[in-house]
């Protein structure tokens, strides 16, 4: 009995299928466009993106230069982005502005651009270009709605992004000093510090500055070594300045006295030196 009436159970929900996949083929084939239009926005209502996208995309032609453009524009980017292929659905928000740049949609539309800008920024690890164009994106929302609903939100994917940034400039000089690439270290981390003055890795990307400065100066050849010595000298002064009980202390301390003894002064020639 049980096996009869999952029998029956599966042979209804496959009938079902069938007329509604028969359904969706009669409006794809009609050339009745305002039931075309009706039919896209109940598939869209209903989460159906993938059949609500096939159909505002055959719109769009359809309905260009009408008062409803904007609005299959609008429902397109939306069930595009509905279906997460959030690289179409920004193309088709900026389209949007773009043909119509005093739409209804214009606002969330500009916010989308941003959005999905975001959905699509990458691991930080990579190229970071999608993150820049978000951050640009979402600012010139809040640039041009400074009372819109969504600056709020705005503000916040903007932190989440430039964080990104952040860390993906940290990884960069990391990854320089990582490899002993002393001298590319050095202009990675200073980049990294003046692009990003507040950032939480900055105690980390001076400690490792300093390091690759000293290590750089340590392995040079004679005529250099004099001037790096005293650039990764003046480093130290800077360090232990913002963060004289660093965990790192011990060892820029370490690297201040090798420092000292390879430049053959003493503490009383550096008191001089000061006044």
């Amino acid at each position: 009995m049980i096996r009869k009436l999952r029998f029956i159970f599966l042979f209804a929900l496959l009938a079902t299928v069938a007329a509604s996949c028969s359904d969706y083929q009669k409006i794809l084939k009609s050339t009745d466009y305002e039931f075309k239009y009706k039919k896209a926005k109940e598939y869209y209502d209903n989460s159906d993106f993938n059949r609500a996208t096939t159909l505002y995309q055959e719109l769009v032609n359809i309905y260009r230069g009408t008062s409803r453009a904007d609005q299959v524009y609008y429902y397109l980017a939306k069930s595009y982005f509905g279906q997460k292929d959030y690289l179409l659905s920004g193309h088709y928000f900026r389209q949007l502005l773009k043909e119509f740049p005093r739409s209804d949609y214009s606002e969330e539309a500009q916010y989308m651009i941003g959005y999905c800008y975001y959905k699509n920024s990458p691991n930080p690890r990579l190229d970071q270009e999608i993150t820049k164009k978000g951050i640009d994106a979402l600012q010139l929302y809040i640039n041009l709605y400074p009372n819109g609903k969504d600056v709020k939100e705005a503000t916040k994917l903007i932190d989440e992004l430039r964080e990104k940034l952040v860390y993906k400039s940290y990884l960069s000089g990391r990854l320089y000093y990582d490899l002993g690439d002393y001298r590319a270290a050095v202009v990675s981390l200073s980049n990294s510090l003046k692009d990003f003055p507040d950032s939480q890795y900055r105690e980390e990307l001076m400690f490792l500055l300093l390091k690759s400065k000293y290590l750089l100066a340590e392995n040079s050849v004679p005529e250099k070594k004099e001037d790096r010595l005293n650039a990764a000298l003046d480093e130290y002064y800077t360090f232990i300045d913002d963060y004289p009980n660093s965990d790192h202390r011990k060892e820029v301390d370490k690297f201040f006295n090798n420092t000292k003894k390879m430049l053959n002064i003493t503490d009383e020639d550096l008191k001089i030196d000061s006044k």
